[in-house]
């Protein structure tokens, strides 16, 4: 579904990521970690296009986008859903306009607009507050929101940016939970980043440590674990060690 080939990114010549390798499996659930500034942001953006690599090859459901336009680009991205660390919703739009942004040039009814997103508020688990402002929600609600618009288009692959950055325990674990029942429910292939070592282990198919630029470690949790590396040790430990 989704391959990192040799990508690097070396922006104002500062190395952010050097031969970066990675491929995902269609419906995986995929977590990326790493300390802070390591790169692992970047990866989300250059697997929907928002930023293009100096080197290497990005690869989504066979196509190479690499170097696609602008245009182009705006049929991949119907199709990989990118819910950003800061839900990015819309202040001035009402929560029923937000999630229905993607419809915004379709040509449907006002009665099927609202129903598509009744049904799509309903998936996330948040009914009744479609003529509610983003500013009248809480961290967790804006959240589920910026969800609900990530899969209004019925989207193959959904990219996670820190989805529980700044939440309660019990906020951050509906989230998680969320997470894996729209894999389930759509058959989505799922990327996230984040820096939540125990809801990764929680969640994940597969976990890969960005470390120094590069990928330090890619496998299961068990292998994680288990695993006698050093720089894997370092980090479920707390990061001790760890640079950038």
């Amino acid at each position: 579904m989704i391959q990192l080939r040799d990508v690097g990114f070396y922006p104002g010549g500062q190395r952010i990521l050097d031969g970066i390798n990675l491929e995902i499996e269609p419906s995986e659930l995929f977590v990326i970690m790493g300390a802070s500034g390591s790169g692992k942001s970047t990866i989300l953006r250059l697997m929907n296009g928002l930023i293009k690599p100096d080197t290497g090859q990005v690869i989504v459901d066979n196509l190479d986008i690499t170097n696609f336009s602008e245009k182009q680009l705006t049929g991949i991205r119907r199709n990989v859903g990118m819910v950003f660390q800061s839900a990015a919703l819309f202040d001035s739009l009402s929560v029923a306009d937000n999630v229905g942004f993607a419809w915004r040039e379709h040509k449907i009814s006002r009665q099927q607009y609202l129903a598509q997103i009744k049904e799509t508020l309903r998936i996330v688990g948040l009914e009744g507050v479609e003529e509610r402002m983003p500013a009248e929600l809480s961290g967790g609600m804006r959240k589920r929101v910026g969800l609900a618009r990530s899969i209004a288009m019925n989207p193959k692959v959904l990219l996670y940016d820190e989805p529980t950055a700044g939440l309660d325990p019990v906020t951050s674990n509906r989230i998680l939970d969320l997470i894996v029942d729209l894999r389930t429910r759509l058959d989505v292939t799922s990327v996230m980043v984040t820096h939540d070592l125990q809801g990764a282990f929680a969640i994940a198919d597969r976990v890969a440590l960005l470390h120094n630029a590069q990928i330090g470690f890619v496998g299961t949790v068990a292998d994680m674990k288990s695993s006698g590396d050093p720089l894997v040790q370092a980090f479920m430990s707390g990061g001790q060690g760890l640079v950038g």
